[in-house]
């Protein structure tokens, strides 16, 4: 058992009952963590194997490799639940879930599911500094959205590791070029992990140096009033909606009403 940590002049601290609490203990205080997933390495290999076939299947449908990159969205899939129903078990992971539930409420919704694959030397546009919640510069008392990177594989320094500014999700401006030198740290992660951070977190993609792809699922799950990057439930056409837990985290029942009439039906009748 550990050792405690001394203190003096200390009348009020936090306590942490299990490890989530600590997870988001350091995602309020420097905007990011490394959490564990909890699934078994070849859980993990047959989730990474299956990111190519999504990749390709959409790069045919919107007419090739070309006009992916013409649009900066080559070597990506988006909204990957739908077309393969095992990334719906990334999105439902507890411990995850868990930790995003800590920092922004028993309601929050997934905006967004994307992959993210670096290939050896590719200069990719997510090796730019961003937020998750782009063209923001605005800070809030707490979380409005969390992105989590599922590493399929390994993140290393060699591959491309998600490097951050720690703290920067409590500043409103982006930081001078010294200070992000000074500051900036690359996320070293398991395959298996996810790479947790608050949306509003600086952070980019590393250069892949070795001779292999890094994959990677990212997830964006928002306060149920930000709308999400793709009409999930549109999408889905209906699927999992008769289940309300799964219902909700998608997004349903969040539709604009079309009408005066239409948003009057949706309120509740008092008895």
């Amino acid at each position: 058992m550990s050792e405690p940590i001394l203190h003096f002049g200390v009348t009020e601290r936090t306590e942490a009952a299990c490890d989530l609490d600590v997870h988001a203990e350091e995602l309020r205080l420097i905007g990011f963590t490394v959490l564990d997933s909890g699934l078994a390495p070849e859980r993990v290999a047959d989730l990474r194997n299956r990111i190519a076939p999504v990749v390709a299947l959409q790069t045919e449908e919107f007419g090739g490799s070309e006009a992916m990159r013409q649009i900066g969205d080559a070597d990506t899939a988006r909204a990957m639940l739908a077309y393969d129903e095992a990334f719906l078990d990334l999105v439902k992971n507890p411990r995850l879930l868990g930790l995003v539930e800590r920092m922004l409420g028993g309601y929050f919704i997934l905006s967004q599911q994307n992959s993210i694959v670096i290939h050896p030397g590719e200069t990719h546009h997510q090796i730019r500094f961003h937020r998750d919640l782009p063209y923001q510069h605005f800070v809030s008392s707490r979380p409005l959205a969390l992105n989590a990177l599922f590493c399929a594989d390994a993140f290393t320094e060699e591959n491309g590791a998600t490097v951050v500014v720690p703290g920067s999700h409590k500043m409103e401006p982006f930081p001078s070029d010294e200070a992000i030198r000074r500051l900036e740290r690359p996320v070293a992660a398991p395959a298996g992990s996810f790479i947790v951070l608050d949306a509003m977190t600086f952070h980019r993609g590393g250069q892949n140096m070795t001779n292999r792809p890094r994959h990677g699922v990212n997830h964006v799950f928002v306060q149920p009033f930000m709308r999400q990057q793709i009409d999930l439930p549109a999408l889905l056409k209906g699927r999992h909606a008769d289940d309300p837990v799964l219902a909700r985290l998608l997004g349903y029942g969040l539709e604009t009403a079309t009408s005066v009439g239409e948003w009057r039906k949706r309120r509740p009748r008092s008895s």
